[in-house]
């Protein structure tokens, strides 16, 4: 591409909507455009990087036998009403009425139109496993659309979806895109972390799921990570254990201590002269199923935090929230000063697995500026439920090893689910087994963020001065430029732009005759591989051309008849 003949601008200055670094880049970088809050056209440098990713997912997800299709990115309600989801995707789904006043949305994902094409394709047991694919728009009415193609509105997505016949078959494939999302991502040159994680409301209930998380100081999500077993899990999921600290093992009563104006754990210790993790906190939760409510108390160590995501799991609610006064008032709770002893018999008591039964804690004593000490769950309490339900911290001990775990931030790339028959059963869809009995077949779904991953790649790939492009995905392999007024040195230069393209060589040719200070600048932000500058008055001296290896700053200095070998022996390392 000769640059005087492309669509291309830059810019100097930092936007201020911008708060990441690859949203500041990609922006002066020219490779998206803003049309509106949370939506980004991909302009020619973008789109090139797009397909480069796009391209290497294919092939993976091709060696492990998927068949790519294309679904309508505006979708009919009545798929999604069978499932339920078209009232409980709430203001995420963005939803029209056509001409003749049927309703439509545009797709935020695409369980429901590739289930419906299944079931009304494949009838026996003899056309599965079958996996299906495609990579299209999705759009999702974010309620805070930021961080450039981080978190937008519209963006390209890889999603993936696999039907089998039970259990065993669903584990083998699952494995296989699990291997192929391992081939792709180490392709596309990122450092990640495939991360046990919550399904949330796509997997089947206890079902296997993992994000892939690239790690980035600039990433949301918060991964529990072990060095020395390689045990990951999103913090949402994860599971550790305390480091142990010395606790209160005395077997003396019951007793009523003052606590004066002092509510949470903190306050407590510090008046009574006690470590934080010798007290107890306690939570009222409601959970919701269908139409009906039931309430719990939670106990956890003073200074750990509840995991809602977990207690939404174990108790299979529709709905979690904390309980309202009214709540509180109805059990005889005295908000502040909640303790387990005698409460109603209709308040079940869930308590973290890491509070230790025999030991003695301060807890709650029901009365405004009292607390219990002394209070031993094994002793004072008959019925409950110990179950992990606290939030994973960095220097826990890992559950599979016992060493100390670290905390990464991660932003979440890709996404594997074992959907079981959540959306089969919801739209009555069922094959021929080998003894011709109807079944019900189990899903998989498997999403990548195409336009996620580009951003991904840059929030682990700059410097101060731009990009610094993975070579499998950079928009061109080698950035070309001279600095020279006579004719003789611009025809070297256009000669070995010719030479590159004959040699099928990605090159970006900068003929566009502007100073030296604005090509360089440039050519660090865009990032390619490769800088190759032909500079007159080196050459005229010395007969060399100079190369600037992008990912180390290295400058080295070639002999017109020995660069193209070493340009091909570089571009991709």
């Amino acid at each position: 591409m000769r640059l005087s003949k492309g669509f291309w601008q830059t810019y100097k200055e930092i936007p201020s909507e911008a708060e990441i670094i690859s949203h500041q880049l990609m922006l002066r970088a020219g490779l998206i455009f803003k049309s509106a809050s949370g939506l980004y056209e991909q302009l020619p440098m973008g789109l090139r990087v797009v397909k480069k990713v796009e391209q290497v997912i294919r092939e993976e997800l091709d060696k492990a036998n998927c068949n790519e299709i294309l679904m309508t990115v505006a979708t009919p309600s009545e798929y999604w009403k069978e499932t339920g989801r078209w009232d409980s995707m709430g203001p995420l789904m963005l939803k029209i009425q056509d001409r003749a006043g049927r309703e439509l949305c545009f797709s935020p994902t695409n369980e429901e139109s590739v289930t419906n094409i299944f079931r009304k394709t494949v009838k026996s047991y003899k056309q599965m496993p079958v996996t299906l694919y495609q990579i299209n728009t999705k759009f999702r009415d974010e309620i805070r659309p930021r961080f450039g193609l981080m978190r937008c509105r519209e963006f390209i997505m890889k999603d993936a979806y696999s039907f089998h016949v039970d259990k065993k078959c669903l584990d083998e494939v699952y494995q296989q895109l699990y291997t192929a999302y391992e081939n792709i991502f180490n392709r596309l040159g990122l450092e990640y972390i495939a991360v046990e994680a919550d399904g949330g409301a796509m997997a089947a209930g206890g079902a296997k799921t993992h994000e892939f998380q690239v790690i980035a100081n600039s990433g949301e999500d918060k991964i529990i990570y072990c060095v020395d077993c390689k045990y990951a899990a999103n913090l949402e999921k994860a599971h550790t254990i305390r480091v142990k600290l010395p606790l209160n093992n005395s077997k003396d009563a019951l007793k009523t201590v003052d606590t004066p104006n002092k509510a949470s754990c903190s306050d407590v210790a510090e008046y009574l002269k006690l470590p934080i993790h010798q007290t107890l906190k306690s939570l009222v939760y409601t959970s919701i199923f269908g139409e009906k409510e039931e309430h719990y108390l939670i106990l956890l160590v003073g200074d750990d935090e509840l995991n809602e995501i977990k207690l939404k799991n174990f108790l299979n609610s529709d709905h979690l929230k904390q309980s309202s006064e009214a709540v509180l008032n109805d059990f005889g709770l005295v908000k502040g000063y909640i303790g387990p002893v005698n409460v109603k018999s209709d308040l079940k008591i869930l308590i973290d697995s890491e509070i230790d039964l025999n030991a003695a804690y301060i807890t709650g004593a029901q009365e405004k500026d009292k607390h219990l000490a002394n209070f031993i769950v094994s002793r004072d309490l008959k019925n409950f439920k110990q179950v992990d339900l606290r939030i994973s911290k960095e220097g826990d001990n890992c559950s599979k090893c016992g060493k100390n775990v670290v905390l990464k931030k991660g932003i979440e790339v890709g996404h594997v689910f074992q959907l079981g028959d959540k959306y089969t059963k919801a739209m009555k869809v069922t094959v021929l087994d080998p003894q011709g009995k109807a079944i019900t077949p189990l899903m998989g779904c498997y999403g990548i963020g195409v336009t996620r991953v580009v951003a991904a790649a840059i929030e682990q790939h700059f410097d101060e001065n731009g990009i610094i492009w993975p070579a499998a995905i950079a928009p061109y392999q080698v950035y070309l430029g001279y600095i020279a007024k006579t004719p003789e040195v611009k025809k070297i230069a256009n000669d070995l732009y010719n030479d590159l393209l004959k040699k099928n060589i990605e090159v970006l040719f900068d003929d566009r005759e502007l100073g030296p200070g604005f090509m360089f600048k440039d050519a660090d932000l865009l990032g390619l591989p490769l800088c190759v500058m032909v500079g007159e008055r080196e050459f005229l001296k010395t007969g060399m051309i100079e190369v600037k290896i992008r990912k180390t700053g290295e400058k080295i200095f070639i002999k017109p008849e020995e660069l193209m070998d070493y340009i091909s022996k570089n571009i991709n390392v």
